[in-house]
């Protein structure tokens, strides 16, 4: 199972991985995201690996 994670230490709540994957990211009230706990279903693994890329802190993680 593949699962999003996020380093709290890195993030800096720029909100790119909400846009990106919104099925699995919301942000919250101060824009920092809040993840799905859910793993990542097959159909939306290219677009979580997208956006843990295009992450500007590096900070969004895919975990197996």
């Amino acid at each position: 199972m593949t699962r999003l994670g996020v380093d709290w230490t890195a993030c800096d709540g720029h909100g790119l991985c909400a846009s990106l994957l919104p099925e699995r990211v919301e942000l919250d009230e101060w824009g920092y995201p809040v993840v799905s706990p859910e793993p990542v279903p097959r159909s939306l693994r290219r677009h979580a690996r997208a956006a843990v890329a295009a992450c500007p802190a590096l900070a969004l993680r895919l975990r197996s």
